[in-house]
């Protein structure tokens, strides 16, 4: 793989910029962390080099000063609201966050349960973690939140919430997912420790967008593809332009609620730190950029493969077309289409040829690999086995696993689990010929080739099962499917 990003850089000066402003404070850093701790892959995809746990290490290099603190919201618990990524709840996901945490020798000081309002799931849940041994606060719905300052900045507002007793310099406040009021979480807290003495500052960590970027830069046109369902916008900085004028990037919702942030800061502090929403972020992400050129083809692909996904949502009723459109426009900004994703072509042109499904893998090394389904095997586990053949150098028409092995599976798929499609899936495969291995000398060259598939391009001219999309996502491979359930196969 070539590299774009220098990851030992970013590590190194992030990590002293954080302890900067915990110092800049006094007593106390709150750092609302925007994103993901770990598993963050799409950074690592936009910026080749940035490895998906960056920002965990990052945080292990002071963890003697750090704690985390975890939000979710009432209304969330209330809905039972779902990580797409994961397909698990927030609820569940906060205890999955803070075993990780916990596990790489984080300190994980409590939960907070946010827009509190006497609901019963939300203390079910408080119960629950309770007896699990976790300290759990409430913070509370307050009326008018964020336009109501005198309200929110009393007794009545911050005042009335649970106070977070944390004792370290450096307190992370991360959630599950967006919404979650990680934001009003840290600025109760700096009402509170301004009430005990405590001089306690916010910043916020956000990895995109990259404020020191060009705005129609691809890695920040990637953040607005990624976040199409959210219909962030990036922009402007009007007020850094209007303190320091300098142009910096930021994000609309940020900008929309400074001045509000603005006016707590005065009345918390008697005067406001920040004189822009990119001053309020501790980001040098935009330094580390070793090669541009490789970030911003990075990016161009990222936003493809952000299209098929969108067009895939929608035909399952998961998206709207406004998402779809979103992502069209950017990619016409940046004349990029998906005849510039090389595996899509490559897959389209053989199902012209075939009339089958068909699925195409660029390998890292530029190689195209194809495949079509066929009675025995669909076609991302039939491209799986002539991948895995080309990088063991073994000749095509070997047969990795004998008709006679694939014929039980089927039966057992069909009669037994009553399932409709006797083809076996890329699962299925890697348990065949894992079997195989033992006693079959290119089976076992196949299966020692699987590490060298991470970084590798799939496109599959049919919505591929949960099962394959899963199966290529463990493997590292970027998968884009037409938004097609299936092809009707012709017959001469």
């Amino acid at each position: 793989m070539k590299y774009g990003f220098d990851n030992d850089k970013y590590l190194k000066i992030q990590s002293e910029n954080i302890k900067k402003r915990i110092a800049q404070f006094g007593d106390k850093l709150y750092l609302e962390f925007g994103g993901k701790l770990f598993d963050d892959f799409h950074a690592s995809r936009v910026l080749p080099g940035f490895q998906p746990d960056s920002k965990m290490k990052m945080l292990l290099r002071m963890k003697d000063d750090a704690e985390i603190i975890i939000v979710i919201s009432a209304v969330d618990i209330e809905k039972n609201k779902i990580r797409s990524d994961l397909g698990i709840t927030y609820d569940v996901d906060v205890l999955r966050l803070r075993d990780e945490f916990m596990a790489a020798g984080l300190s994980v000081n409590s939960v907070v349960i946010t827009h509190y309002n006497g609901q019963s799931s939300a203390e079910a849940y408080r119960k629950r973690l309770e007896m699990m041994g976790i300290k759990v606060y409430f913070h509370y719905t307050i009326e008018g939140y964020p336009n109501n300052v005198s309200l929110i900045d009393s007794d009545e507002g911050f005042g009335k919430n649970d106070y977070v007793e944390t004792t370290k310099p450096l307190v992370v406040v991360t959630a599950p997912g967006p919404g979650s009021g990680k934001m009003a979480v840290c600025l109760s807290q700096l009402y509170q420790e301004n009430k005990r003495g405590v001089k306690a500052g916010y910043a916020k960590f956000e990895t995109f967008p990259i404020w020191n970027l060009p705005l129609t830069h691809p890695v920040n046109l990637a953040y607005e593809a990624a976040t199409a369902d959210l219909e962030d916008v990036n922009m402007i900085d009007p007020f850094h332009l209007e303190a320091y004028g300098k142009t910096a990037v930021n994000y609309n919702r940020d900008v929309e609620i400074f001045p509000v942030m603005n006016a707590l800061f005065d009345d918390i502090y008697g005067d406001t730190p920040y004189k822009s929403p990119t001053d309020m972020g501790v980001n040098m992400i935009g330094f580390c950029i070793s090669d541009d050129d490789i970030c911003r083809e990075a990016s161009k692909q990222e936003i493809i493969r952000r299209y098929y996904t969108a067009l895939c949502n929608f035909a399952d009723g998961k998206a709207g077309e406004n998402e779809i459109n979103k992502i069209a426009l950017l990619m016409k900004r940046l004349k990029i289409s998906t005849a510039d994703r090389l595996c899509t072509v490559a897959a389209k042109d053989r199902l012209e040829k075939s009339h089958v499904a068909t699925a195409a893998m660029e390998l890292e090394d530029g190689t195209i690999i194809t495949a079509e389904t066929s009675p025995l095997l669909g076609p991302s586990a039939a491209l799986l086995l002539n991948a895995l053949k080309h990088l063991a150098g073994i000749a095509h028409n070997v047969k990795l696993i004998p008709q006679t092995m694939i014929a039980p599976i089927q039966t057992t798929k069909v009669t037994y689990l009553h399932g409709h499609n006797p083809r076996l899936h890329t699962d299925e495969v890697l348990v065949a010929i894992s079997m195989m291995s033992l006693i079959d000398e290119n089976c076992k060259l196949a299966i020692e080739q699987l590490p060298n598939l991470a970084g590798a391009q799939v496109h599959s001219t049919v919505i591929l099962s949960e099962v394959d999309r899963k199966t290529f996502a463990k493997l590292g491979i970027g998968l884009t499917c037409d938004p097609v359930r299936k092809i009707k196969e012709r017959r001469d």
